[in-house]
């Protein structure tokens, strides 16, 4: 959304303590988040106490310090620009901790050897298949194919298995039966499609009967908004585009690959 002054407002009629709001800018603004009597003050232009302060890089991230309603603004108060596009996300308490240098294994299988694949008719296997909504393919989905090849990884994604005149259901079909790990970015345009959710069925289905392994990724999306569409989905460790770059996010997912192939031997 684009906003011009004085200011935009969000509103949480309750945040727990430890969350992170998430705020993605398109140029420098001035970000606050700040319970209701300073954000009373800040709109009477009085003295006011806030978290954050001048978002000079983004995203820009602010921890909640309590538990309780809280304000979110965005301005561009002292500053050259006009106007400002920006989206906000709220990541909960426990999505941080899986950063921290004890944190677990993507999706808990890093000691567990993969299932042996059946080559198809051309001899080909592939390490991953990446399933994704359209909407997030340039901004994660290619990035994250382009970087896991660079770190030797066979990677099966549509716009380079599938060509004119082939049947989509029979190629996803394929992918999915000769590949050993499913990476799904899990965004509000996946679950909105009906493509990705035939993914993403095929992939659930081949990890419960042994044959794949799931590796999520969250993409502008809190665990809150997974759970609601699956808690089970929530439930399973994830990485987020929000708190990990597309090379860590590609190197721990590599790591993960190249340990259970080094199981399987």
């Amino acid at each position: 959304m684009n906003i011009k002054l004085p200011f935009h407002q969000y509103h949480w009629s309750r945040l727990e303590k430890g969350s992170t709001v998430v705020v993605e800018l398109s140029t420098g603004a001035n970000v606050r988040l700040m319970d209701s009597s300073n954000f009373s003050a800040y709109k009477s232009g009085r003295n006011h106490r806030y978290f954050g302060g001048l978002a000079a890089e983004t995203p820009f991230r602010i921890v909640v310090p309590s538990t309780g309603s809280w304000y979110l603004t965005v301005d561009l108060w002292g500053l050259r620009a006009q106007n400002v596009r920006f989206s906000v996300s709220v990541l909960p308490p426990a999505l941080p901790a899986a950063r921290s240098a004890q944190r677990a294994p993507l999706s808990g299988i890093r000691h567990e050897a993969p299932p042996a694949l059946a080559p198809d008719d051309d001899g080909r296997t592939w390490d991953v298949f990446i399933s994704h909504a359209g909407e997030d393919k340039a901004a994660v989905a290619l990035p994250l194919a382009d970087a896991l090849r660079e770190r030797g990884l066979e990677v099966w994604i549509d716009v380079t298995e599938l060509r004119i005149g082939d049947s989509l259901r029979r190629r996803i079909d394929h992918g999915l039966a000769h590949s050993t790990f499913g990476v799904v970015v899990f965004s509000k345009s996946f679950f909105a499609k009906g493509w990705p959710q035939y993914e993403l069925d095929g992939i659930v289905d081949l990890s419960v009967s042994g044959k794949q392994r799931m590796l999520p990724i969250w993409h502008e999306v809190s665990k809150d908004e997974v759970q609601r569409h699956s808690p089970s989905l929530a439930d399973k460790i994830a990485r987020s585009t929000a708190m990990s770059t597309i090379a860590e996010i590609a190197d721990e997912i590599a790591e993960v690959v190249n340990e259970t192939k080094v199981t399987a031997l």
